[in-house]
């Protein structure tokens, strides 16, 4: 174990244990090159932000601030940023990029200047699953400095993103198909709304969307890839998970929002990958002139909330740096969506118990489950939950309490040990699988709740450009909506149990598998357009 100088101190929430079967087969190249992500403090004078119970009740479009506000009240204080560059130089380190709205400072050094800077013994480790540079225990820092850093993330690279679509099938429908069927306001243009996808691997071919687009005579969407920590568009044979994932996001959003422009944010799938592309993506950084930050963000890559039984896969650390950038989200009035996994309630931990993924579990975002819909005719269809090729993902978290909109939802106690938590998914839609176009030829229909959340990303962006606003924080809005007509309910007895782990079962109302249902896109917008309106009237009497 590292040597920890009497000046350090360790940054709670930093503890870091092996992945699970995983050895120690020695140190990490003490001359290799990494960056790290430091994660600051808020300035002192920083008002308190906006909490879960600051939404009770109100309409969207409350809590609202613009991104200059944001970054002057609620950011670092320069004097921190310039404190954490100070002490990294005094190691050699070199500051990569400083940021005062994401509270971040990139350091970049070597494996044998990261473990003294930071008192940490770095190593090479290998597991079942994948060889990874990592470490045990916290990360520490000068106490004069520990109070100013929340998180230092890179130092540990093991993987933390999975894609959530498990495979593919021979039938499949049109993401405008299902649309229509929803009853999305397709007759709307999204024109000036920007969709952020999020991706940990695999890349595009401008080529392949445009074929896309065309071949149903649709219009292409303006798209820029947006790298973070080292990542790019990296396109490959177009065979890979993560080549699937990305194709199937930017079509299946643009499919849905014709007219928006669409930012696809490229990441590791590390901690440092998750904490760095979801900042960058709220705050909005990195853009070039004349795109505007991403009103709506979708997201289909996940990791189960627990390694095992008692101990975080994430650190604490990272958990409270995500979440906390997704209720910066609702200040911003950008809505959050992530795909609730293919995997039931097993989340491929394997332990026989229920889980669920994060960040599907976060209370700050819309997670959305999935659906199979049957016997089609005309504006006609049924529908079940899905539990063929693939199982939605649902359950009650391990990490988050139940949010106060949730109170009243009749969520159920957790099947492992009865504790009460946050329960997804919220919402559920169409998950058997769309064709997609990639790498010169057609691939059907890949399936999965990731193809659930960027086709309600688009839905967001038609209602936003009609509303000629955003609606941001949903949550609210759906559970004060739920069992009415905005919502199909999905009530077939299905159940969302996978590999030996216990699961939940669709039942009327809110459930553990399909949330409240799929959503009538046209009731959703008249609903939200009579919130609205209620909330403007008193000001105009």
């Amino acid at each position: 174990m590292a040597q920890i100088p009497s000046t350090h101190r360790a940054i709670h929430g930093t503890e870091r244990t092996p992945v699970p079967g995983a050895r120690r087969v020695g140190p990490a190249d003490p001359k290799e090159v990494l960056t790290v992500s430091v994660r600051l403090r808020r300035r002192q004078d920083a008002p308190a932000i906006p909490g879960l119970n600051d939404y009770a009740g109100n309409s969207p479009g409350q809590n609202r601030v613009s991104r200059a506000e944001f970054a002057a009240k609620f950011g670092a204080a320069e004097a921190d940023l310039e404190r954490v560059a100070d002490f990294a130089r005094s190691y050699g380190l070199g500051v990569v990029e400083s940021s005062i709205a994401r509270r971040t400072v990139v350091l970049s050094g070597t494996v044998e200047q990261m473990n003294l800077a930071f008192a940490v013994e770095l190593g090479q480790y290998e597991s079942p699953r994948e060889s990874y540079r990592g470490r045990e225990g916290p990360v520490h820092l000068p106490k004069e400095l520990a109070e100013v850093v929340e998180g230092v993330f890179g130092l540990d690279n093991r993987q933390m993103a999975e894609r959530v679509s498990g495979g593919k099938r021979p039938f499949s429908l049109s993401p405008r198909q299902v649309a229509e069927l929803y009853q999305f306001p397709l007759e709307a243009n999204a024109q000036g709304q920007t969709i952020g996808l999020l991706e940990f691997g695999g890349g595009y071919k401008g080529s392949d969307i445009d074929q896309y687009f065309n071949s149903l005579s649709l219009t292409p969407p303006a798209i820029f890839p947006l790298g973070v920590d080292g990542a790019s568009n990296s396109p490959g044979n177009g065979k890979s998970q993560a080549e699937l994932e990305v194709a199937l996001d930017i079509e299946v959003a643009g499919a849905v929002a014709q007219g928006a422009a669409i930012v696809v944010y490229f990441a590791p799938f590390t901690e440092q990958g998750w904490v760095d592309i979801v900042t960058t993506a709220v705050i909005g950084e990195g853009l070039p002139a004349g795109w505007t930050a991403p009103s709506v963000i979708s997201i289909s890559w996940a990791w189960g909330e627990l390694e095992k039984s008692g101990n975080f896969a994430w650190t604490e650390a990272a958990i409270n740096a995500v979440s906390q950038t997704f209720q910066e989200a609702a200040m911003l009035g950008a809505t959050v969506l992530a795909a609730s996994g293919d995997n039931g309630s097993d989340c491929h931990v394997g332990n026989k118990k229920a889980h669920v993924y994060y960040p599907a579990s976060d209370p700050w975002i819309t997670s959305c489950g999935g659906t199979s819909i049957r016997n089609i005719i005309g504006s006609s269809f049924d529908e079940v939950t899905w539990n063929d090729d693939g199982v939605t993902g649902g359950g009650i978290s391990d990490i988050f309490t139940t949010p106060y909109w949730q109170l009243d939802a009749n969520v159920p106690v957790s099947v492992n040990d009865g504790h009460r938590g946050r329960g997804i998914p919220d919402i559920a839609g169409y998950a058997d699988g769309y064709k997609i176009f990639i790498h010169g030829s057609w691939v059907g229909g890949v399936w999965g709740t990731s193809e659930t959340a960027p086709f309600y990303a688009g839905l967001m962006a038609l209602i936003n450009a009609t509303l000629g606003d955003s609606i941001g924080y949903l949550n609210p809005t759906i559970y004060q909506l739920g069992s009415t007509d905005v919502f199909r309910d999905i009530s077939d007895g299905g159940s969302n149990s996978d590999a030996g782990a216990p699961g939940y079962v669709s039942i009327a109302g809110w459930d553990a598998c399909t949330g409240w249902g799929s959503v009538n896109g046209a009731a959703l917008l008249n609903a939200v357009e009579t919130l609205l309106f209620a909330m403007i009237l008193p000001t105009l009497v």
